[in-house]
């Protein structure tokens, strides 16, 4: 997407001889003199027995003869193990012999006898690895070289230690000055590995241009950094405090918990999420469409440090908190989270390469921004959300930078992972984020693909990898979120109409407080109510009333008694179980028990007519058959009262159907269609009540039906049996048990499907007003003192993130175009930083905003929030991508000494462009503290000054009307 349309080929494998013709090996003997004789050896000998301590035969020719995509031999390759046993053949020589020999010689043309300090001559290929190999080898031969002078010096001065005292004290002086001179020996002919660069560069096999042939090499050199020895590395201490990090984290906590329990009142949101942690206290089941953690979270904190028992019930808006509340402790954690945010993001824009004071930047317009202020200071989840976005955000950058396979890639790895759930967690629309890490993994991998320098089984241990950790470990952690919401919420509640029957009689004081003794298996005589088992929540039902002889649209009805599904408990919702063969109602002493697969009646309990259907067209849905109790006219239609039971999960509960568990589906006999819940809702003459019909396509979840209440008929008197029925208490059998997979995948299928969604508000926006701040929410109104909270960002900060989110795209397609035709109007490295900006804000920026146009549902200011942060950050890069412009046009490169110089006629642009950015950020501030009334909300206002407040006509503000009449 933000790619410079230019590919890179991966290099096909050479299998060929040293590219190089400079470079010539010649092998000869190596001569090895011991005590008793002096035994040659070929150079393949030498050769063969150099390999068991050879490091380099391990360390570089391994990977590199394994990768068959980078199998070659080049001069560096020869020269790295030459170079080693030529030092091994000297430390050999040196001990048995004075007359060294070498062990093989290196025959370069043009190049000095050194072979430029060491360093390995390569293709200069960016997929090579010998640039890699250079620097490994130049550290690798300094220590080797430091450590051998050392050892000399070591002998030396422990042979002259046996001599006299006074000789002693004088070798001990000697062996100080001669370490001394040593060290700085390898001070001034140790090569840093920039040197070492340059002298490979300069070698004709290196492939590089003239120009890179003309470095020279600086004669002073760095010392040798020695490593400490194991106890000192033990009981080392590194203490590193980042000022910026703690300095935006304490401005961002006093701006965050100052007056925290003002207004002592229900703010907004906080009447559904602070009835919601009184539930947690009280461990009573509720439903809610959005996961848990963030309750959790909040109910825990309360819980340990004020002792709450959730005692509450919010009543409403406005509703004061009495005095047991613990206001403070319940918006703790929201604040908390709000006030880490700042340095979270400051570390974030570090870690996507932008300078120190553009970081510093971004958490500022963190903290001094109205709206991040406003929701993170009550009981709402868009800060926790907020931050765990962030966070998992960072660690992902993290992650991606560090090695494979060591300690700090996998807690990165399981960082990021932890941190993406938590946020999935808080609010579904955290798997957004989610999201956005599999973009960014799949990019990273989709690169390695390019490097030569990796084989197929890294490439694919790394996707593995990956894959586990943010599969597997996400997963588990969101399990075991819910896991504790259900253990926690073990007491039944006013949302469990929203669950099933079996779901409600699994809590304690559920289903099961009501019907003690009622059976559990159903027979014929069985008074059973039929509940509609997955989606909206009703009961099958039947009245008096019948259908219009005629519908509006014309077509005729059968005129039969109404069968509906009642969305409430009502005595109409019984029905009777009935054999067709048998006349009676009553339950004998032996139970006929229906089976799966047996044809039955329903009669309904208070009207006594069968449940019927025939081939006549529903109401609300013609392409299905009507479904109606039978009235006998004496016409030609007769009645159709057969039903087929078929149980869906017999393979579970068995052929025998039985309440609360059993799900079955009832086959009309003689048309074969199944009893179905439509969905659609009657007119004024159905009272409103919802569609029941017969359709031929029984594959469907809405003809899924359970017995909820469930008792047996005693008495054949049709009087008798209705008063009973009226009289009955309503709601079915034992607790029953469920497993922790069925109950979470009940409440999951609930939470994403069944949710009732508010489809209008007063307050409410659509997403094409969120950029540009066209809409707010009133929060709270005091009735006395006319104080208010509104959601309001701060105005500057947001039409400036808009328009840098503009030119962010405008720059990017004319670089891409530009660089198309083969003109790069910044380097390299500034365009890499360029793309690595836009991979991650600008796409994150996407991900969590277009979504929002697919949602047919009441949208509020607060879901741009997630959105906003990463416009902000994207906001902080295009601040200090205009700088570098303007710092690039103002500079000149010398063409003699290739180095920039600064044209003073034109540093007053970048001065101006600085100025301007302090300026802009004062305004910001400005407008920060000027809206700060309707963000906290402790200051009486009166309407002229709610008037003022109003720069947008779109903006609604509440004015009390006493002091409009005053």
């Amino acid at each position: 997407m933000f790619g410079n349309g230019s590919s890179v080929k991966r290099r096909k494998a050479l299998i060929t001889k040293p590219k190089s013709k400079y470079a010539a090996v010649s092998t000869s003997s190596v001569y090895v003199n011991s005590s008793s004789a002096a035994t040659t050896t070929t150079g393949a000998t030498s050769t063969k027995n150099s390999k068991i301590n050879d490091p380099y035969n391990a360390s570089m020719l391994e990977p590199t003869s394994l990768n068959k995509r980078l199998q070659r031999y080049s001069l560096g390759d020869i020269l790295a193990v030459i170079m080693w046993r030529s030092k091994t053949a000297k430390q050999a020589n040196a001990s048995n012999s004075s007359t060294p020999c070498p062990s093989s010689t290196l025959v370069l043309r043009g190049t000095p006898s050194k072979l430029c300090n060491r360093s390995i001559a390569c293709c200069h290929d960016v997929n090579c690895s010998l640039n890699a190999m250079n620097e490994r080898f130049a550290v690798f031969a300094n220590q080797q070289e430091y450590q051998q002078k050392i050892q000399r010096v070591s002998i030396s001065s422990n042979a002259s230690a046996v001599s006299s005292d006074s000789r002693s004290q004088s070798s001990r002086r000697s062996r100080s000055s001669t370490a001394t001179s040593l060290r700085e020996s390898v001070t001034k002919t140790t090569p840093p590995i920039e040197q070492t660069r340059a002298l490979r560069d300069s070698s004709p096999d290196s492939g590089v241009g003239i120009e890179a042939n003309k470095a020279t090499v600086p004669t002073e050199m760095p010392p040798v950094n020695i490593a400490l020895p194991p106890l000192g590395r033990h009981f080392t201490v590194h203490l590193q405090l980042d000022l910026c990090t703690w300095l935006l984290f304490i401005l961002a906590l006093c701006t965050r918990f100052y007056k925290l329990s003002t207004p002592r009142h229900v703010v907004f949101d906080e009447i559904h999420y602070g009835k919601y942690i009184s539930y947690y206290m009280r461990n009573i089941f509720f439903f809610d469409q959005h996961p848990p953690l963030g309750k959790q979270l909040i109910a825990a904190v309360a819980h340990v440090a004020n002792g709450y028992d959730g005692n509450y019930t919010f009543p409403h808006i406005g509703a004061e908190y009495s005095d047991n509340v613990p206001v403070f402790w319940l918006r703790f954690l929201p604040a908390l989270s709000g006030s880490a945010l700042a340095p979270v993001v400051y570390k974030l824009l570090m870690e996507a390469q932008c300078s120190v004071w553009s970081a510093f930047l971004g958490g500022l317009l963190v903290i001094f921004d109205n709206a991040l202020l406003t929701q993170s200071r009550f009981i709402l989840m868009e800060s926790m959300l907020i931050f765990f976005t962030t966070c998992g955000l960072y660690y992902m950058l993290c992650f991606q930078r560090s090695r494979f396979g060591s300690i700090i890639w996998l807690l990165f790895g399981l960082m990021a992972a932890t941190c993406f759930t938590f946020a999935a967690t808080t609010k579904y629309v955290g798997f957004l984020t989610y999201s956005m890490a599999g973009y960014i993994s799949c990019q990273f991998l989709w690169d390695k693909l390019y490097d030569a320098t990796l084989s197929n089984l890294h490439i694919t241990l790394q996707t593995l990898a990956r894959i586990f950790i943010f599969t597997i470990v996400p997963v588990t952690l969101y399990m075991g979120i819910f896991y504790i919401h259900l253990q926690v919420l073990f007491r039944a509640g006013p949302h469990d109409s929203a669950m099933t029957s079996a779901f409600q009689a699994s809590l304690d004081g559920g289903l099961a407080s009501i019907t003690k003794g009622q059976p559990l298996k159903v027979v014929h005589g069985s008074q059973i109510t039929l509940r509609h088992t997955h989606g909206r929540t009703c009961w099958l039902h039947s009245h008096t009333h019948v259908y219009p002889v005629r519908y509006p649209d014309k077509r005729g009805s059968s005129h039969q008694q109404q069968v509906t599904c009642y969305s409430f408990k009502d005595v109409n919702n019984w029905w009777i179980v009935k054999r067709p063969e048998r006349e009676d109602l009553v339950v004998g002493d032996e139970l006929d028990v229906i089976r799966h697969g047996d044809i039955i009646q329903l009669v309904h309990g208070i009207t006594s007519r069968g449940l019927n259907s025939h081939d006549v067209a529903a109401p609300m849905t013609p392409q299905c058959q009507e479904v109606s109790c039978y009235i006998d006219y004496e016409i030609k239609m007769r009645g159709e009262l057969l039903w087929r039971v078929e149980i869906l999960n017999r393979d579970t509960e068995g052929h025998i159907w039985h309440a609360i568990k059993s799900e079955v589906r009832l086959i009309h006999q003689t048309t074969g269609a199944a009893l179905r819940f439509s969905g659609r809702q009657l007119p004024d003459w159905g009272f409103n009540q919802h569609e029941v019909v017969a359709d031929r396509a029984v594959e469907h979840k809405d003809a899924i039906w359970n017995v909820e209440e469930h008792r047996y008929t005693k008495t054949q008197d049709h009087r008798e049996r209705e008063r009973q029925l009226l009289k009955a208490e309503m709601i079915p059998t034992k607790k029953t048990k469920l497993s922790f997979l069925q109950k979470f995948y009940e409440l999951q299928t609930k939470m994403l499907w069944n949710t009732k969604t508010l489809t209008a508000h007063m307050y409410s926006s659509s997403p094409l007003e969120w950029p540009l701040l066209d809409k707010g929410i009133a929060y709270w109104v005091d009735s006395k003192t006319n104080s208010q909270i509104h959601l309001l960002g701060n105005i500057i900060t947001w039409y400036t993130g808009t328009g840098a989110l503009l030119l962010y795209i405008v720059l990017n397609i004319f670089y891409v175009l530009r660089r198309r035709r083969l003109h790069f109007d910044i380097p390299e490295s500034e365009w890499k930083r360029f793309r690595y900006a836009g991979d991650i804000f600008l796409v994150a920026y996407l991900m969590h905003y277009l979504p929002y146009f697919t949602m047919d549902r009441a949208l509020f200011l607060h879901n741009y929030l997630p959105a906003f942060i990463f416009k902000l950050l994207l906001l902080c890069y295009i601040i200090e991508h205009i700088d570098y412009l303007l710092q690039l046009h103002c500079s000149t490169k010398d063409k003699d000494s290739a180095k920039k110089t600064v044209r003073p006629k034109l540093i007053w642009l970048v001065r101006s462009y600085r100025l301007g950015i302090i300026l802009w950020f004062v305004a910001v501030l400005w407008v920060f503290f000027k809206f700060l009334p309707l963000t906290y909300g402790i200051k009486k206002l009166s309407s002229d000054e709610v008037i003022n407040l109003r720069w947008k006509d779109t903006w609604d503000f509440i004015i009390q009307r006493e002091q409009i009449i005053k």
